[in-house]
Protein backbone atom coordinates (compact mmCIF):
# COMPACT_ATOMS: atom_id res chain seq x y z
CA UNK A 1 0.00 0.00 0.00
CA UNK A 2 1.42 3.59 -0.80
CA UNK A 3 2.13 5.69 2.08
CA UNK A 4 1.35 9.70 1.88
CA UNK A 5 4.06 10.83 4.71
CA UNK A 6 3.19 14.34 3.73
CA UNK A 7 -0.61 13.29 5.47
CA UNK A 8 0.48 13.61 9.43
CA UNK A 9 -2.18 11.22 10.21
CA UNK A 10 -0.78 8.66 8.32
CA UNK A 11 3.18 9.78 9.29
CA UNK A 12 1.48 9.57 12.74
CA UNK A 13 0.88 5.88 12.41
CA UNK A 14 4.37 5.61 11.37
CA UNK A 15 5.61 7.46 14.72
CA UNK A 16 3.88 5.19 16.63
CA UNK A 17 5.40 2.13 15.69
CA UNK A 18 8.75 3.08 17.18
CA UNK A 19 7.24 5.62 19.78
CA UNK A 20 5.12 5.00 22.51
CA UNK A 21 3.05 7.71 23.96
CA UNK A 22 5.14 7.45 27.33
CA UNK A 23 8.42 8.30 24.95
CA UNK A 24 6.83 11.22 22.84
CA UNK A 25 6.76 12.86 26.59
CA UNK A 26 9.78 11.99 27.69
CA UNK A 27 10.84 13.52 23.97
CA UNK A 28 9.08 16.68 24.95
CA UNK A 29 9.94 16.82 28.02
CA UNK A 30 13.67 16.88 26.90
CA UNK A 31 12.96 19.11 24.40
CA UNK A 32 12.89 21.52 26.86
CA UNK A 33 16.13 21.11 27.74
CA UNK A 34 17.42 21.15 23.98
CA UNK A 35 15.55 24.58 23.53
CA UNK A 36 17.91 25.90 25.98
CA UNK A 37 21.22 24.84 24.59
CA UNK A 38 22.73 27.64 21.90
CA UNK A 39 20.35 30.64 23.71
CA UNK A 40 23.79 32.27 23.93
CA UNK A 41 23.93 32.18 20.08
CA UNK A 42 20.91 34.02 19.50
CA UNK A 43 21.02 36.97 17.45
CA UNK A 44 21.22 40.10 19.07
CA UNK A 45 17.80 41.89 19.69
CA UNK A 46 16.30 44.89 21.32
CA UNK A 47 13.30 45.14 24.15
CA UNK A 48 9.75 45.71 22.21
CA UNK A 49 6.33 45.26 23.10
CA UNK A 50 4.39 42.02 21.63
CA UNK A 51 3.47 43.62 18.35
CA UNK A 52 5.59 45.96 16.47
CA UNK A 53 3.61 47.48 13.97
CA UNK A 54 0.89 49.83 14.46
CA UNK A 55 -2.34 48.06 15.25
CA UNK A 56 -5.25 51.16 14.53
CA UNK A 57 -8.65 49.55 15.65
CA UNK A 58 -10.35 50.11 12.53
CA UNK A 59 -7.89 47.22 11.33
CA UNK A 60 -7.32 45.09 14.27
CA UNK A 61 -8.50 43.38 17.62
CA UNK A 62 -6.04 43.28 19.80
CA UNK A 63 -5.51 40.29 22.27
CA UNK A 64 -1.85 40.70 24.25
CA UNK A 65 0.55 39.10 21.43
CA UNK A 66 -2.13 38.61 19.16
CA UNK A 67 -3.76 40.81 16.45
CA UNK A 68 -6.77 39.68 14.41
CA UNK A 69 -7.43 41.56 11.15
CA UNK A 70 -11.13 43.01 10.90
CA UNK A 71 -12.84 41.60 7.71
CA UNK A 72 -14.22 45.08 6.94
CA UNK A 73 -10.23 45.91 6.71
CA UNK A 74 -10.21 43.83 3.24
CA UNK A 75 -12.81 45.37 1.22
CA UNK A 76 -11.33 47.14 -1.85
CA UNK A 77 -7.82 45.46 -1.32
CA UNK A 78 -6.22 43.39 -3.92
CA UNK A 79 -5.58 39.54 -4.07
CA UNK A 80 -3.45 39.57 -1.07
CA UNK A 81 -3.22 40.95 2.44
CA UNK A 82 -1.67 44.05 2.99
CA UNK A 83 1.16 43.91 5.28
CA UNK A 84 -0.29 46.61 7.52
CA UNK A 85 -3.37 44.50 8.12
CA UNK A 86 -2.15 41.15 8.20
CA UNK A 87 -2.93 39.38 11.31
CA UNK A 88 0.00 38.35 13.88
CA UNK A 89 0.15 35.37 16.37
CA UNK A 90 2.61 35.31 18.84
CA UNK A 91 3.52 33.00 21.30
CA UNK A 92 5.36 35.37 23.46
CA UNK A 93 6.55 38.48 21.82
CA UNK A 94 8.24 39.66 18.28
CA UNK A 95 12.24 39.76 18.46
CA UNK A 96 14.07 42.77 16.09
CA UNK A 97 16.82 40.38 14.64
CA UNK A 98 20.09 41.93 13.12
CA UNK A 99 20.32 40.07 9.58
CA UNK A 100 24.07 40.69 9.63
CA UNK A 101 24.93 38.42 12.43
CA UNK A 102 21.47 35.69 11.65
CA UNK A 103 22.31 32.31 10.57
CA UNK A 104 20.54 29.36 9.36
CA UNK A 105 22.04 26.48 11.20
CA UNK A 106 21.53 23.25 10.25
CA UNK A 107 22.15 19.84 12.40
CA UNK A 108 21.40 15.92 13.36
CA UNK A 109 21.21 12.56 12.27
CA UNK A 110 19.44 13.03 8.97
CA UNK A 111 22.43 15.24 8.01
CA UNK A 112 25.80 13.29 6.06
CA UNK A 113 28.20 13.35 8.68
CA UNK A 114 25.38 13.98 11.70
CA UNK A 115 26.64 18.04 12.69
CA UNK A 116 26.03 18.60 15.98
CA UNK A 117 24.21 21.57 17.53
CA UNK A 118 27.55 22.85 18.40
CA UNK A 119 29.34 22.62 15.29
CA UNK A 120 26.10 22.56 12.16
CA UNK A 121 25.98 23.79 8.96
CA UNK A 122 25.36 27.50 8.72
CA UNK A 123 23.82 29.78 5.83
CA UNK A 124 23.59 33.31 5.70
CA UNK A 125 21.21 35.52 5.07
CA UNK A 126 23.07 36.85 2.01
CA UNK A 127 23.57 33.21 1.22
CA UNK A 128 20.21 32.63 1.31
CA UNK A 129 19.32 35.09 -0.85
CA UNK A 130 21.76 34.09 -3.45
CA UNK A 131 20.51 30.71 -4.12
CA UNK A 132 17.33 30.56 -6.57
CA UNK A 133 14.33 31.35 -5.20
CA UNK A 134 10.53 31.24 -6.04
CA UNK A 135 7.42 33.16 -5.37
CA UNK A 136 3.78 31.77 -3.78
CA UNK A 137 0.53 32.86 -3.18
CA UNK A 138 -0.53 31.34 -0.13
CA UNK A 139 -2.83 31.80 3.12
CA UNK A 140 -1.04 31.35 6.41
CA UNK A 141 -4.01 30.60 9.57
CA UNK A 142 -4.11 30.34 12.89
CA UNK A 143 -5.47 26.86 14.17
CA UNK A 144 -8.21 28.39 16.33
CA UNK A 145 -9.29 30.67 13.72
CA UNK A 146 -12.88 30.72 14.10
CA UNK A 147 -12.59 29.41 17.47
CA UNK A 148 -15.17 31.94 19.18
CA UNK A 149 -18.08 30.39 17.06
CA UNK A 150 -17.72 27.48 19.24
CA UNK A 151 -19.33 29.57 22.02
CA UNK A 152 -21.37 32.13 20.49
CA UNK A 153 -23.07 29.56 17.77
CA UNK A 154 -22.52 25.77 19.13
CA UNK A 155 -22.59 26.82 22.55
CA UNK A 156 -19.56 24.79 23.82
CA UNK A 157 -16.74 26.20 25.79
CA UNK A 158 -13.43 25.77 24.44
CA UNK A 159 -9.76 27.29 25.61
CA UNK A 160 -7.52 29.73 23.44
CA UNK A 161 -7.59 33.08 21.75
CA UNK A 162 -11.45 33.87 20.89
CA UNK A 163 -10.56 34.79 17.08
CA UNK A 164 -13.34 35.17 14.88
CA UNK A 165 -12.70 34.61 11.06
CA UNK A 166 -9.41 37.19 11.18
CA UNK A 167 -6.44 35.02 12.07
CA UNK A 168 -5.50 34.75 8.36
CA UNK A 169 -3.80 36.11 5.43
CA UNK A 170 -2.67 35.56 2.13
CA UNK A 171 0.48 36.92 0.94
CA UNK A 172 2.75 36.53 -1.78
CA UNK A 173 5.98 34.86 -0.16
CA UNK A 174 9.26 34.93 -2.03
CA UNK A 175 11.87 32.74 -1.29
CA UNK A 176 14.11 29.28 -1.64
CA UNK A 177 12.44 26.09 -1.57
CA UNK A 178 13.16 24.03 1.47
CA UNK A 179 14.98 21.49 0.06
CA UNK A 180 17.14 22.83 -1.99
CA UNK A 181 18.38 23.67 1.67
CA UNK A 182 18.45 20.26 3.18
CA UNK A 183 20.03 19.09 -0.21
CA UNK A 184 23.00 21.97 0.22
CA UNK A 185 23.00 20.96 4.01
CA UNK A 186 23.82 17.35 3.14
CA UNK A 187 20.25 15.67 3.98
CA UNK A 188 20.64 11.92 4.36
CA UNK A 189 19.03 9.17 2.97
CA UNK A 190 17.57 8.12 6.35
CA UNK A 191 16.21 11.23 7.60
CA UNK A 192 12.21 11.26 8.60
CA UNK A 193 11.90 14.02 10.43
CA UNK A 194 12.97 17.76 11.10
CA UNK A 195 12.24 20.46 13.79
CA UNK A 196 12.62 23.79 12.89
CA UNK A 197 12.72 26.28 15.41
CA UNK A 198 12.04 30.32 16.24
CA UNK A 199 14.23 32.80 18.17
CA UNK A 200 11.09 34.36 19.85
CA UNK A 201 11.64 34.02 23.48
CA UNK A 202 10.97 30.86 25.41
CA UNK A 203 7.18 30.12 25.69
CA UNK A 204 6.19 29.76 29.29
CA UNK A 205 2.68 28.56 30.27
CA UNK A 206 0.97 27.08 33.85
CA UNK A 207 4.91 27.61 35.45
CA UNK A 208 6.49 25.57 33.29
CA UNK A 209 9.09 26.23 30.21
CA UNK A 210 7.88 24.64 26.83
CA UNK A 211 10.87 26.57 25.36
CA UNK A 212 11.17 27.97 22.16
CA UNK A 213 8.44 26.99 19.50
CA UNK A 214 9.55 24.28 17.55
CA UNK A 215 7.46 22.12 15.48
CA UNK A 216 8.48 18.69 13.46
CA UNK A 217 7.67 18.21 9.80
CA UNK A 218 7.90 14.86 8.43
CA UNK A 219 11.08 14.87 5.65
CA UNK A 220 8.63 14.17 2.98
CA UNK A 221 6.65 17.38 3.25
CA UNK A 222 9.63 19.55 3.97
CA UNK A 223 10.98 18.50 0.22
CA UNK A 224 7.64 19.10 -0.83
CA UNK A 225 6.40 22.66 -1.29
CA UNK A 226 7.65 24.27 1.97
CA UNK A 227 9.69 28.05 1.12
CA UNK A 228 12.15 29.29 3.44
CA UNK A 229 10.62 32.96 3.22
CA UNK A 230 12.78 36.17 3.56
CA UNK A 231 10.26 38.34 1.94
CA UNK A 232 6.52 39.03 1.93
CA UNK A 233 4.36 40.93 -0.81
CA UNK A 234 7.62 42.19 -2.80
CA UNK A 235 9.38 43.43 0.45
CA UNK A 236 11.50 41.99 3.11
CA UNK A 237 9.86 40.03 5.89
CA UNK A 238 8.51 42.95 8.64
CA UNK A 239 9.56 41.92 12.04
CA UNK A 240 5.95 40.32 12.84
CA UNK A 241 5.81 37.79 10.41
CA UNK A 242 9.17 36.60 10.94
CA UNK A 243 12.13 39.03 9.95
CA UNK A 244 14.40 37.68 8.60
CA UNK A 245 13.72 34.30 7.75
CA UNK A 246 10.54 31.85 8.13
CA UNK A 247 8.80 28.68 7.06
CA UNK A 248 6.13 29.24 4.74
CA UNK A 249 4.17 25.56 4.65
CA UNK A 250 1.59 26.13 2.21
CA UNK A 251 -2.15 24.88 3.15
CA UNK A 252 -0.69 23.74 7.12
CA UNK A 253 -1.74 25.03 10.03
CA UNK A 254 -0.08 28.19 10.81
CA UNK A 255 2.30 26.90 13.43
CA UNK A 256 4.34 24.67 10.79
CA UNK A 257 5.22 28.17 9.31
CA UNK A 258 7.75 29.15 11.80
CA UNK A 259 8.76 32.69 12.29
CA UNK A 260 12.12 33.71 13.23
CA UNK A 261 13.76 30.47 11.67
CA UNK A 262 16.98 30.21 13.77
CA UNK A 263 18.13 26.21 13.53
CA UNK A 264 16.52 22.90 11.98
CA UNK A 265 17.32 19.78 13.80
CA UNK A 266 17.16 16.65 10.97
CA UNK A 267 16.73 13.52 12.31
CA UNK A 268 16.63 9.83 11.44
CA UNK A 269 13.99 9.13 14.36
CA UNK A 270 11.01 10.77 14.81
CA UNK A 271 11.29 14.24 16.67
CA UNK A 272 8.30 15.00 18.78
CA UNK A 273 7.34 18.82 20.61
CA UNK A 274 4.76 20.01 22.91
CA UNK A 275 3.34 21.86 19.82
CA UNK A 276 2.47 18.21 18.39
CA UNK A 277 1.96 16.55 21.44
CA UNK A 278 0.38 18.84 24.15
CA UNK A 279 -0.74 21.36 21.80
CA UNK A 280 -2.41 21.24 17.48
CA UNK A 281 -4.38 18.36 18.35
CA UNK A 282 -7.85 16.90 18.94
CA UNK A 283 -8.84 16.53 22.82
CA UNK A 284 -12.07 16.22 24.10
CA UNK A 285 -15.39 13.63 23.99
CA UNK A 286 -14.93 10.96 21.20
CA UNK A 287 -10.90 11.55 21.08
CA UNK A 288 -8.63 9.40 22.92
CA UNK A 289 -6.47 10.70 26.22
CA UNK A 290 -3.13 11.76 23.94
CA UNK A 291 -5.41 13.40 21.55
CA UNK A 292 -6.03 12.98 18.24
CA UNK A 293 -2.69 13.10 15.18
CA UNK A 294 -0.75 16.19 15.12
CA UNK A 295 -3.06 18.50 12.95
CA UNK A 296 -2.23 19.63 9.53
CA UNK A 297 -4.47 20.46 6.62
CA UNK A 298 -6.61 23.44 7.18
CA UNK A 299 -10.49 23.13 7.14
CA UNK A 300 -12.23 25.30 4.39
CA UNK A 301 -13.67 28.67 5.51
CA UNK A 302 -15.60 31.81 4.08
CA UNK A 303 -15.51 35.22 5.09
CA UNK A 304 -17.58 38.28 4.32
CA UNK A 305 -15.79 41.96 4.02
CA UNK A 306 -18.33 43.33 6.22
CA UNK A 307 -18.27 44.87 9.69
CA UNK A 308 -19.66 42.42 11.95
CA UNK A 309 -23.33 43.39 12.55
CA UNK A 310 -23.31 45.88 9.93
CA UNK A 311 -25.86 48.47 9.49
CA UNK A 312 -27.43 48.04 5.53
CA UNK A 313 -30.11 50.55 3.59
CA UNK A 314 -33.67 48.85 2.72
CA UNK A 315 -34.03 48.87 -0.73
CA UNK A 316 -30.92 49.35 -2.44
CA UNK A 317 -28.64 46.86 -4.29
CA UNK A 318 -25.67 45.95 -1.92
CA UNK A 319 -22.71 43.64 -3.30
CA UNK A 320 -21.40 41.88 -0.46
CA UNK A 321 -17.72 41.02 -1.42
CA UNK A 322 -15.88 37.83 0.72
CA UNK A 323 -13.29 35.08 0.52
CA UNK A 324 -13.30 31.75 0.62
CA UNK A 325 -10.36 29.11 1.34
CA UNK A 326 -9.29 25.71 2.22
CA UNK A 327 -6.22 23.14 3.05
CA UNK A 328 -7.72 20.69 0.45
CA UNK A 329 -6.80 22.71 -2.31
CA UNK A 330 -8.82 25.20 -4.99
CA UNK A 331 -12.52 26.21 -3.84
CA UNK A 332 -14.85 25.23 -6.41
CA UNK A 333 -18.17 27.36 -5.62
CA UNK A 334 -19.51 29.40 -2.82
CA UNK A 335 -22.83 29.82 -2.04
CA UNK A 336 -24.88 32.48 -0.04
CA UNK A 337 -27.93 32.57 2.12
CA UNK A 338 -29.54 35.50 3.39
CA UNK A 339 -32.05 34.45 4.82
CA UNK A 340 -30.14 32.57 7.37
CA UNK A 341 -30.28 28.91 5.43
CA UNK A 342 -33.89 29.02 4.14
CA UNK A 343 -32.26 29.17 0.29
CA UNK A 344 -29.12 29.53 -1.26
CA UNK A 345 -27.42 31.46 -4.19
CA UNK A 346 -24.71 30.91 -6.04
CA UNK A 347 -22.25 34.22 -5.80
CA UNK A 348 -20.25 34.90 -8.68
CA UNK A 349 -16.30 35.13 -8.40
CA UNK A 350 -12.66 36.02 -9.65
CA UNK A 351 -9.60 33.92 -9.59
CA UNK A 352 -7.54 31.77 -7.78
CA UNK A 353 -4.18 31.69 -7.56
CA UNK A 354 -3.06 28.56 -6.82
CA UNK A 355 -4.55 25.83 -5.14
CA UNK A 356 -2.62 27.08 -1.30
CA UNK A 357 -4.34 30.74 -1.77
CA UNK A 358 -8.25 32.04 -1.86
CA UNK A 359 -10.73 32.95 -4.12
CA UNK A 360 -12.46 36.37 -4.25
CA UNK A 361 -16.26 36.61 -4.85
CA UNK A 362 -19.39 38.71 -4.53
CA UNK A 363 -23.03 38.49 -4.58
CA UNK A 364 -25.49 41.15 -4.63
CA UNK A 365 -28.19 41.88 -2.64
CA UNK A 366 -31.37 43.76 -2.28
CA UNK A 367 -32.97 43.63 0.79
CA UNK A 368 -36.71 45.40 0.67
CA UNK A 369 -37.41 45.25 4.49
CA UNK A 370 -35.72 46.84 7.52
CA UNK A 371 -35.31 44.27 10.44
CA UNK A 372 -32.82 41.12 11.60
CA UNK A 373 -31.00 39.17 9.32
CA UNK A 374 -28.50 36.79 8.56
CA UNK A 375 -25.85 36.56 6.14
CA UNK A 376 -24.63 32.75 5.29
CA UNK A 377 -21.34 32.16 3.09
CA UNK A 378 -20.32 28.42 2.36
CA UNK A 379 -17.85 27.01 -0.08
CA UNK A 380 -16.95 23.54 -1.58
CA UNK A 381 -13.77 22.62 -2.27
CA UNK A 382 -12.42 20.86 -5.20
CA UNK A 383 -12.07 17.63 -2.79
CA UNK A 384 -15.62 17.95 -2.63
CA UNK A 385 -15.88 19.30 0.96
CA UNK A 386 -19.16 21.77 1.93
CA UNK A 387 -18.62 23.62 5.07
CA UNK A 388 -21.25 22.07 7.21
CA UNK A 389 -23.74 24.28 9.81
CA UNK A 390 -21.82 22.69 12.39
CA UNK A 391 -17.95 22.00 13.60
CA UNK A 392 -17.02 19.19 15.62
CA UNK A 393 -16.32 20.12 19.27
CA UNK A 394 -12.84 19.81 20.48
CA UNK A 395 -11.84 21.51 23.64
CA UNK A 396 -9.08 23.73 22.17
CA UNK A 397 -11.02 25.17 19.93
CA UNK A 398 -9.40 24.40 16.75
CA UNK A 399 -10.72 23.99 12.92
CA UNK A 400 -13.65 25.64 13.02
CA UNK A 401 -15.63 25.29 9.86
CA UNK A 402 -18.26 25.31 9.67
CA UNK A 403 -20.62 28.27 8.15
CA UNK A 404 -20.41 31.66 10.38
CA UNK A 405 -23.47 33.13 10.76
CA UNK A 406 -22.63 36.78 9.95
CA UNK A 407 -25.24 39.21 11.64
CA UNK A 408 -26.63 42.74 9.92
CA UNK A 409 -29.50 44.75 10.32
CA UNK A 410 -31.49 46.28 7.66
CA UNK A 411 -32.41 49.77 8.33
Amino acid sequence: MDRDLTDERVYERERAGSVTRRGVLRLSAAGLGLAAVALSERPARADTGPIVKPLPPELFTVYGSNAEMKWEAMLGQGYTTPIDRFFVRNHTRTPLIDAGSWRLRLWGTGLLGSPTEAAPIEFTYDQLRGLPSETVAAFIECTGNGRSFYTSQQHQTVIGTPWKLGAVGVASWRGVRLARVLERAGLSRTAVDIMPRGLDDEFITGGVNLGRVRRPLPVAKALQDVLVAYEMNGEPLPPDHGFPVRLVVPSWVGIASIKWLGDIQVSDEPLHSPWNTQFYRLFGPGYPAEGSAPLTGQVTKSAFELPWAATLAAGRTHVLHGRSWSGNGRIRQVQISTDGGATWHRADHGDQRGSRAWLRWQFRWRPEHPGSYVLLARGTDEAGIVQPDQAPYNTLGYLFGAVVQHPVTVA
